[in-house]
């Protein structure tokens, strides 16, 4: 026995000594994915694998045995969150001022732990500290494994009595390695949102940021695709799609190093927005989101959309309303007898909603116009002489819903409450005022503007309950950035563009745990403000100001690489050449709605738009919920053509449209179909015909899966087709 127990306690003294002198390796692994952490024999934390799951956990220790990538003078280029000010020289992920003055950060691994939170959800937090100084920063990596989607941020911790400063305090921080990296990012202005662009990295820093404040993603969106090794295509190539979940500022380095691999670090913007944290005080990060495909554009985008509608977007796997809206058809001049005459329209044409857009408030300064009366939120008397409730018993006794328009973050210079409230607006006290639509953001870093933000919706709600849609709108900038409360409070004004958004987020948490389903748009004068934490409490975001259904198809197209159909408002509008039907089959790809004169149509534009809602009913859900596939790209061909198909895929519907204009554009030959059963058999139906038009598809033909996904499809697309719906239905 004694020998038997001796040989035992030297098994065990060995084993602790392999225990401690082996390195600690932590796997973060979706059903196809793997992103690796390896402290090493100096407990620091590096990225050690991106990429495709390995059957074997154990081998992933291996990896970096068989790199000769090892450069000292350069600091730890894979490190899983950089630190500035030590021995680290490449571009940091965090960056601090210590409360001594010291500039220096070194974090050192220290722990890690991972809970499931079901057989799907599981987060890893792994503890970082500085040896030196009471600084601590846990980086949190939330896995859901089906959908193959990474949420990740940091919280940043200070232990110590004096206060940090934050300079930089990025979200993510991530390592890929490879020969070659593909970054397609996105550009844009008012009405001219989401132009694609890529571009080969090479040696130095790639930024892409926004520093306008709250409507900040006006020239451009905090999303983007990053291709490895050659471009991806919708089928093919590895492919990563990254956003950040924050509706302010924002910054992504993309740094190619030495060794020609990539670092990638995201977050909120740093420029002028140095960061306090007192003591024992810590700060959170908004959640950098991405997911990673080896199987092309199209496979990464659907994974993001089944995340998104099953654990982010306020009623996801929902339903939505179909809306008629009236801007387009009275802008500022109505009134209640022109609505009421509205309403009955939306019920002939038979959406759900009718929606009040801008003008209906205010009267010291009335909003007869976008230069007055932002701010205040009284019924305009003379518009409105009987107030909203009579406006939503008008609309019920139609026998519709009555949703309306606000922009709560903003004020007019000529109102009520800029002469009451100056301090609460966000505006330089000794430079001229620069206006963008005539308006200037409120300060919401103010706990009183907080409340008075909450209170406009809350007393429309009080008083009116049976409001059925909120459209909350935002069209300025921020110019002058300077808080008068952040200043009185003896805060530093750095902090402003984090606490307006801080502030946002705190008004929509409250106005949801008293008001949690009513459905919300996101509107930013267009897709000024898109993000997945924004989403967290509205139901669908306004891409575009620009309804032009052209437009629309380029701009759609790009969107539902990061957004899934259900989010996306798209409304029938004047704008554009092309004929009702192309603009209503546009729409139909999206969330449709309505911004016409019902009255002003003729008899078959009527009978069509009738026809139109009645069957967008019957294929919405397959539209909101299906997996989408993207088939023929309007920037690379005269035509377009994308489809959604049901989870069961025993139905499917195909979206076609002309978008060249040349003599002969359109679909002269088949093209492969995509996400149906190969083994199934299927017909096709033409949907959407416009009243008096027969259909060129041959309705009686069977069509296997194989055959239509390998011999293709062709839905007929010409001059005289310029647009086409067709429904792929399973038979037995």
């Amino acid at each position: 026995m004694r020998f038997n127990l001796t040989i035992c306690t030297v098994l065990f003294s060995a084993f602790q000594a392999f225990a401690q002198n082996s390195p600690v390796v932590i796997p973060l692994e979706t059903t196809q994915n793997a992103l690796v952490l390896q402290a090493d024999k100096d407990n620091y934390l590096g990225i050690i694998y991106f990429g495709k799951k390995l059957g074997q956990p154990t081998e992933y220790q291996q990896i970096p045995a068989q790199s000769r990538q090892r450069d000292g003078n350069a600091g730890t280029y894979n490190s899983a969150y950089t630190p500035a000010g030590s021995w680290n020289v490449s571009e940091p992920a965090i960056q601090v001022t210590q409360g001594d003055g010291n500039k220096s950060l070194d974090l050192v691994y220290v722990s890690h732990k991972t809970v499931k939170e079901n057989d799907n959800v599981s987060l890893t937090s792994v503890v970082l500290k500085d040896p030196v100084y009471p600084v601590e920063v846990t980086l949190h990596y939330k896995i859901y494994a089906q959908e193959n989607v990474v949420e990740q941020w940091s919280v940043i911790s200070n232990n110590g009595k004096a206060p940090l400063t934050l300079q930089k305090y990025a979200s993510a921080n991530l390592y890929f390695t490879g020969k070659d990296f593909y970054l397609t990012h996105y550009n844009g202005t008012w009405a001219k949102e989401m132009n694609p662009e890529e571009e080969h990295l090479t040696a130095g820093i790639r930024v892409l940021d926004s520093k306008l404040g709250t409507r900040a993603n006006l020239f451009q969106p905090p999303s983007f695709m990053l291709s490895m090794d050659k471009p991806a295509t919708e089928t093919s190539g590895k492919v990563l799609l990254g956003t950040l979940a924050w509706s302010g500022n924002f910054r992504m380095d993309f740094e190619v190093d030495s060794y020609h691999n990539l670092r990638l670090i995201a977050g909120i913007n740093n420029y002028a927005s140095e960061y306090p944290v007192s003591g024992n005080q810590e700060f959170k990060t908004p959640a950098f989101i991405y997911t990673f495909s080896e199987n092309g554009k199209g496979e990464a985008s659907r994974n993001l959309h089944n995340w998104a509608r099953k654990y982010r977007i306020l009623d996801g796997e929902g339903s939505r309303l179909t809306l008629l809206n009236n801007w387009e058809a009275t802008y500022f001049d109505f009134n209640e007898e022109k609505l009421s005459g509205l309403f009955k329209d939306g019920k002939k044409l038979g959406v759900d909603l009718f929606l009040l857009d801008d003008g209906w408030f205010a009267n010291k300064y009335p909003r007869n116009n976008d230069q007055a009366g932002l701010g205040d939120w009284q019924e305009n008397i003379k518009k409105l002489p009987h107030g909203i409730g009579y406006l939503v018993k008008e609309a019920k006794n139609a026998g519709i819903k009555f949703g309306i328009w606000v922009e709560p973050e903003m004020v007019n210079p000529k109102s009520e409450l800029y002469e009451k409230h100056p301090d609460w607006v966000i505006k330089q006290p000794q430079r001229p005022e620069h206006y963008m639509r005539n308006q200037l953001p409120l300060d919401l870093s103010n706990p009183e503007v907080q409340n008075f933000v909450y209170g406009i919706l809350d007393k429309l709600f009080t008083e009116n309950p049976e409001i059925a849609y909120i459209k909350w709108d935002c069209n300025a900038i921020t110019f002058n950035a300077y808080s008068a409360y952040l200043e009185k409070s003896k805060q530093k004004q750095s902090q402003l563009y984090v606490d307006y958004v801080k502030g946002l987020y705190k008004v929509l948490e409250k106005l949801r745990a008293k008001y949690p389903k009513v459905p919300m748009m996101l509107c930013s004068g267009g897709g000024g403000r898109v993000d997945y934490e924004a989403l967290k409490y509205f139901t669908e975001f306004w891409p575009s100001d620009n309804t032009d259904p052209l437009e629309r198809i380029f701009m759609q197209w790009e969107y539902s690489y990061f957004f899934p159909a259900i989010t996306q408002s798209a409304h029938v509008t004047d704008w554009g050449k092309q004929p009702s039907k192309f603009r209503t089959d546009v729409a139909m790809m999206g969330k449709l709605g309505y911004d016409i004169v019902v009255s002003h149509l003729d008899e078959k534009d009527l009978q069509f738009s009738q026809q139109a809602v009645s069957t967008y009913n019957a294929i919405k859900d397959v539209v909101w919920h299906g997996d989408l596939y993207r088939l023929v790209d309007p920037k690379e061909n005269d035509f377009s053509s994308l489809m959604f198909t049901t989870k069961n895929k025993e139905r499917a519907v195909l979206f076609s449209y002309l978008t060249g204009n040349r003599n002969g554009d359109g679909s002269e030959i088949a093209f492969r179909l995509e996400g149906l059963d190969p083994a199934k058999k299927y017909k096709v139906r033409e949907l959407n015909l416009y009243p008096g038009t027969k259909t060129a598809i041959k309705e009686d033909q069977v069509y296997s899966g194989e055959f239509l996904m390998t011999a293709g499809f062709n839905p007929v697309v010409s001059a005289r087709r310029t647009s086409v719906i067709i429904e792929i239905s399973a038979v037995q």
